[in-house]
């Protein structure tokens, strides 16, 4: 039985292939789950099993959005220590975090992945690394809600073993013991990982940070991983503090202590990276080590601006990622290539830093190599997966822009007309097609008050 068929016409197209081709107006053929065709022009004539043709005309066609770094647990936990840099912030809000429970986490996950899938995100990730003792299951409450909202998602099961008593920050309450962390960890990756072409959930080893894990959980972890199959991710040299911290209790730098666990290669990537010099970056480039770039989370905790234009010339994977909404409160993806846009160009290289195509790339193609996942997603080309988005350009938001490019990512948030993840729709005309957006926010609401007040009896 031959595939069914949608066919989008009449739209500009940026592929975002290995030579960044575009189309003025071109069509792009779907079939099945899988990318048939994407040309110039018109679709091919007598294409059989075409059940949806879509008129693109005012529209931009771009792979869907990747996501590569985020917690979904922040989302009942926004607007706080708003004015904290990280190390403050992370005091503040740990005691918080550390009375969450299944509910609260099915909720805040629901939130997140509605947030982001409507903005244009075919692939969502969540480093959940907040396990308290005896709440539930809490990662398949976070892999239920990414299967009911319909987008591709990778979990990296997180994990704390250093509390406060040990060196660490989080309260000794909120962490996990070694066995325990690795032990649930296996089990989350036997349960749920699929290592298949088409894969909707991948899970990753995810140690949370150097001051809140143990080196002994870094190098098991590293050696579960890759017992498994499957990839690692945490976070890296986020802030001087780090840094500092890195010193003190090891006698190196964040990037020589992650080399010295066995946590550089291609198949890891770390959050962040803001404070790395040469040496860091071409340890990354000579490992295919890959960044989650949050811009706007490093400037909401004043990290500073990470070096991505050298990590791009030196070769350095690297994607977007919104990072948990209690330090990006906006939740979004999309507007996260206009921020990686414009912070870096206040850094060194200026208006050279980087440019509109530079940043789609980061948020499509460079979030598939993060994830490792570019023969799958991430570009427009046939062969690969359907996950592509519509953009609506011909409003008056974008009106007299003329280069759609430089109107999706220097624009304001562009609508989606439709987003597809496997060739089905997620979103059509702006809405979520798979949950109901106005229950998640009741949800969310009543679940963000439960836990305030949990937190104020406490």
């Amino acid at each position: 039985m031959a595939a069914s068929r949608i066919v989008i016409e009449n739209c500009a197209i940026a592929t975002v292939d290995a030579h960044d081709t575009e189309y003025a107006s071109g069509h792009v053929v779907v079939a099945g789950n899988r990318i048939e065709s994407v040309g110039p022009g018109a679709a091919p004539a007598g294409l059989d099993g075409v059940v949806r043709r879509i008129d693109g005309t005012g529209h931009l066609v771009t792979p869907g959005l990747v996501n590569t770094h985020h917690h979904f647990y922040q989302w009942i936990t926004r607007g706080l220590a708003t004015d904290h840099n990280l190390f403050d912030w992370l005091v503040a809000l740990y005691p918080v975090w550390a009375l969450i429970d299944e509910p609260m986490v099915r909720a805040a996950a629901r939130g997140s992945l509605a947030m982001m899938a409507r903005g244009g995100v075919t692939t969502a990730m969540d480093h959940h690394y907040v396990y308290p003792r005896g709440t539930g299951d809490l990662s398949g409450a976070i892999i239920g809600a990414a299967a009911e909202t319909g987008v591709r998602f990778t979990l990296a099961r997180g994990s704390m073993d250093r509390g406060r008593s040990d060196g660490g920050l989080p309260p000794d309450f909120a962490v996990e013991t070694l066995d325990a962390a690795l032990a649930a960890t296996e089990e989350t990756v036997d349960r749920h990982h699929d290592s298949a072409f088409d894969a909707m959930t991948q899970i990753a080893v995810a140690p949370c940070s150097p001051f809140s894990v143990s080196t002994d959980l870094l190098r098991e972890g590293a050696e579960l991983a890759r017992r498994k199959g499957v990839r690692l991710h945490t976070h890296g040299s986020e802030t001087v503090e780090e840094e500092q911290f890195c010193k003190e209790l090891f006698g190196m730098g964040p990037t020589d202590y992650f080399e010295s666990a066995g946590w550089l290669g291609s198949d890891v990537w770390m959050a962040h990276c803001v404070h790395m010099n040469d040496s860091d970056i071409a340890a990354f480039a000579r490992t295919g080590t890959g960044v989650a770039h949050c811009p706007s989370s490093n400037a909401r905790l004043a990290a500073g601006i990470a070096r991505v234009p050298d990590m791009l010339a030196a070769g350095v994977p690297v994607g977007l990622g919104v990072d948990g909404t209690a330090s990006n409160e906006s939740g979004e993806l999309r507007t996260e290539l206009r921020n990686a846009l414009l912070i870096n160009r206040l850094g060194a290289h200026g208006e050279a830093a980087l440019n509109a195509r530079q940043a789609l790339r980061l948020g499509t193609y460079g979030g598939a190599q993060v994830l490792g996942r570019a023969g799958q997603i991430g570009s427009i080309e046939a062969g690969k997966l359907a996950d592509l988005v519509l953009w609506k350009l011909d409003t008056l938001a974008h009106a007299s822009i003329a280069d759609p490019v430089a109107a999706l990512v220097l624009g304001a948030a562009a609508p989606v007309t439709l987003s597809l993840v496997n060739g089905r729709p997620v979103v059509e005309d702006g809405r979520l097609t798979r949950v109901d957006e106005d229950a998640i926010a009741r949800s969310t609401r009543a679940e963000a008050r439960r836990l305030a007040r949990i937190a104020a009896e406490s």
